[in-house]
């Protein structure tokens, strides 16, 4: 372990090795990641503990420094350990150029089958028991990491004192299929807000698809830039500034040149750094596999439903002088055709979609009979997670509190600062 000091904050480097299957101990082992960080002025006391776990699938915990975002008030009351889940941030990764290691695309899937909320809460466990000496420590869940948490009530309620939730409270049986028949109406409707607030900007968006359409580009990253893949954009609509990062974007797309007009190189390198999947391939390749229980495969299912919504059809939409509509947090195969960081995944990925055998993840009699402090921020049209999914699954957790609020969207956790985090401490400890 190494320590080192930050703008107020202690943080200490901790590494641990753990199974890559649970069910198999004495298997193949993985190495995990964690930053801990403590006030400067506690470093030495004995503090209860606080584990973060970041949205995703596949995103390493966030790198602050100092006592940025919730992080300052959390480190009023707790000693916190940000968590890089298993093949994400300074655990073993997991991407186009390690899986490669693990042999051809079955055994890649198969490798990946351990990367899912099940086995993050049992790293959890055996890192919890090391570092507390076995006393239950507080879980905060932001979007998966609430998942997360859920499943860390529904299997290991004993090794938790109190659970955080913030944007990420799941349906306990809905399938891919049913998340997004729903998610697909809310990204509908963050389009029109956006174009209600910026109305310039659906010639601009429709300018834009209708020059890829004909001209299919490839960014200087190997990037293919399709209409589809540009719809994707619309993954920025969920968060608090962006609908407004996104009409940035759009007012910049072209400059004129001696060949007339292009797209400029600012919008592309904005574009890429929007949409590539290269410093976290395991969002896309995992994204709909953390909604699978049980015999039924994912197969895809943002991209079929996306045919009961025609009004998401680029082609259709420019034969027809409709708006564009931007998508939103939806993973197709051709995800895996226009992104470098994703094409060698791609085999890998339809056997994850196809796959059969997924073991269940929330057990709704347990949480029904939970005894752990329990508080959720559920956000208001959440244009990631489902509200009236959240609602029901807060019925079912027994004791679990709710804050249910339209002033956030679903980074509410990082853009208030210590608010949200302040008023869900505040419900699970009964002062509010």
């Amino acid at each position: 372990m190494s320590s080192y000091r930050q703008p107020g904050t202690v943080l200490t480097d901790h590494r641990f090795t753990v199974p890559l299957d649970h069910s198999d101990p004495s298997g193949e082992r993985i190495e995990l990641y964690a930053r801990e960080v403590v006030a400067g002025a506690k470093a030495g006391a004995d503090l209860p503990w606080l584990v973060y776990l970041e949205g995703g699938p596949g995103c390493g915990a966030r790198r602050f420094v100092g006592k940025q975002a919730w992080l300052g008030r959390a480190l009023q009351d707790y000693r916190v350990l940000l968590l890089d889940q298993r093949g994400t941030g300074l655990s073993t990764p997991a991407n186009r150029q390690t899986l490669a290691l693990r042999g051809g695309p079955q055994e890649q899937a198969d490798y990946l089958a351990h990367f899912r909320a099940d086995s993050i809460v049992r790293d959890c466990e055996l890192i919890r028991k090391q570092l507390t000496g076995g006393a239950p420590w507080t879980v905060l869940g932001q979007s998966f990491g609430g998942f997360c948490a859920t499943h860390y009530l529904s299997t290991a309620p004993e090794g938790l004192h109190t659970v955080l939730i913030t944007g990420g409270l799941p349906s306990l049986d809905a399938s891919a299929e049913d998340v997004y028949r729903a998610a697909y109406p809310r990204i509908e409707r963050k389009n029109a807000a956006h174009y209600a607030r910026y109305p310039q900007d659906v010639e601009r968006a429709r300018r834009i698809a209708e020059h890829l359409a004909e001209h299919r580009p490839v960014l200087p990253s190997g990037y293919t830039l399709t209409p589809q893949a540009f719809q994707s954009l619309g993954l920025m609509l969920g968060t608090g500034d962006g609908s407004h990062q996104l009409h940035y974007l759009l007012e910049n797309a072209f400059v004129r040149t001696p060949a007339g007009h292009v797209l400029s190189d600012t919008f592309q390198e904005a574009v890429h750094a929007a949409l590539s999947f290269a410093a976290r391939p395991l969002y896309a390749v995992l994204h709909e596999p953390i909604y699978a229980q049980g015999t039924r495969p994912t197969a895809w299912a943002a991209d079929r439903v996306r045919d009961e919504f025609p009004q998401f059809d680029a082609g259709k939409a420019l034969a027809a002088d409709a708006p564009l509509l931007f998508t939103g947090e939806t993973i197709h195969p051709w995800h895996f055709e226009t992104d470098p960081a994703l094409r060698p995944l791609r085999r890998t990925a339809e056997l994850l979609a196809a796959r059969t055998d997924w073991s269940p993840l929330y057990d709704a009699n347990r949480l029904a009979a939970n005894e752990v402090p329990v508080a959720a921020a559920v956000y208001h049209d959440d244009m990631y997670v489902e509200t009236a999914h959240s609602l029901q699954t807060a019925r079912t957790i027994r004791g679990l509190r709710t804050w249910v609020t339209d002033e956030y969207e679903h980074d509410g956790l990082r853009a208030s600062g210590g608010r949200v985090l302040d008023r869900l401490l505040a419900l699970v400890r009964d002062e509010a």
